[in-house]
């Protein structure tokens, strides 16, 4: 039997989780707008009708409305929040604040606003989480790539590899700690590899398939990993401190190591080395932010980070509707010199909103068929 958290806490963890992220995004999108002198008309908490607003000296109407399911900005100019320029606005004029007027560099930079305060908001919250608890690292190996132990079902050991083998490299690529092996192999079950090991200064290749593992938590999410069945040699896990300028870097590597690991996964979907169904839409983050929430702040503000990420990388993808798609037509009137043409800006963005739909569609049938008494 699975622990469950009760109903309220997936409706009140979706809110507190994807509302203020998805305003955050807005806010980045407006404060830089604002600096580069473009004018908002409206800045919405939540979608739908306004329950309260009031507008500000700047003419920006300032609303809560009914659906809080984090918000949007609208610029002067702009048809609606998607940035679509508007044919019945005056014609424009050098700066009126409008966006459309504004100059290339400029629209740009408000743009990735919206993603980049995403990727800030995960460093941040990934650089506290290194501040207040460390960085775990393994203390008192020679070497953690050295291999100390076998699983009781090792696909490694079967393989050849040796109790002091030491793993220099997999597939011709350098490793430099455990933490590195454990990571690579996770993310590609039941994939052939070739191990490099050392063996008493000698240097031995030796071909291996990760073995398929499905992992179920305490809240019945099943994940599929990879396993070789290795550990290091000696050693344990400790929480190394961290001081606050070097936890920045640090962040940036871990949302670096994380963004990796979502396109391989993105890749191996299409590949089909892993199941669409694996996907999952606003009902499955509904779900896990519930049961995080249900464990406390630390897991809950960590999903955060990781949703904010994923908001990121989303937004950034060359997908007309998207910022990223945004971001692609600019390039397009950086190098013609001028927009793209009225006829291939209407179809690239009908094309992008029903790729969005139809991925919507997708994950919301993967979020239903998998709730019970449908799913497994």
């Amino acid at each position: 039997m699975f622990d469950q958290p009760p109903f309220w806490m997936y409706f009140v963890g979706f809110l507190l989780l994807l509302g203020p992220l998805v305003t955050v995004h807005e806010l980045g999108h407006y404060l830089v707008g604002r600096w580069l002198g473009v004018k908002a008309d409206a800045f919405s908490v939540g979608f739908g009708s306004e329950l309260i607003g009031r507008t500000d000296k700047h003419g920006t109407r300032w609303r809560i409305s009914a659906l809080p399911l984090g918000g949007y900005v609208q610029f002067r100019g702009d048809m609606n929040p998607a940035s679509i320029p508007d044919p019945d606005a005056p014609p424009l004029q050098a700066n009126d604040g409008n966006f459309q007027s504004a100059a290339l560099w400029r629209r740009a930079l408000i743009v990735a606003a919206g993603p980049v305060t995403n990727l800030v908001v995960a460093i941040g919250i990934f650089a506290a989480f290194f501040v207040i608890y460390g960085n775990p690292v393994i203390e008192g190996a020679e070497d953690s790539r050295t291999i100390g132990q076998f699983a009781e079902e090792s696909v490694a050991r079967d393989a050849g590899m040796q109790l002091g083998d030491t793993i220099v490299a997999i597939d011709g690529e350098a490793i430099e700690d455990f933490e590195e092996i454990r990571l690579e192999v996770a993310l590609h079950p039941d994939r052939p590899m070739v191990m490099t090991v050392d063996r008493n200064g000698d240097e031995i290749d030796i071909p291996l398939t990760t073995a398929r593992l499905e992992e179920t938590d305490s809240f019945g999410n099943v994940s599929v990993i990879g396993r070789i069945g290795v550990g290091p040699d000696g050693g344990r896990y400790v929480f190394e401190e961290v001081g606050v300028l070097e936890s920045i870097p640090l962040a940036a590597q871990r949302c670096w190591e994380i963004t990796g690991m979502m396109v391989t996964g993105i890749k191996q979907i299409f590949t089909g080395q892993r199941s669409i169904k694996e996907l999952g839409g606003p009902v499955k983050i509904a779900k896990f932010s519930g049961e995080q929430m249900s464990l406390g702040l630390v897991p809950f503000v960590t999903l955060c980070a990781l949703i904010s990420l994923n908001l990121a990388f989303i937004n950034f993808l060359p997908i007309p509707a998207l910022d990223g798609g945004h971001l692609a037509f600019y390039a397009v009137e950086a190098i013609r010199r001028k927009p793209a043409g009225p006829q291939t800006t209407e179809w690239a963005y009908r094309t992008g909103i029903s790729l969005v739909l139809i991925f919507m569609v997708v994950v919301t049938w993967n979020d239903v068929v998998s709730l019970l008494p449908f799913g497994s």
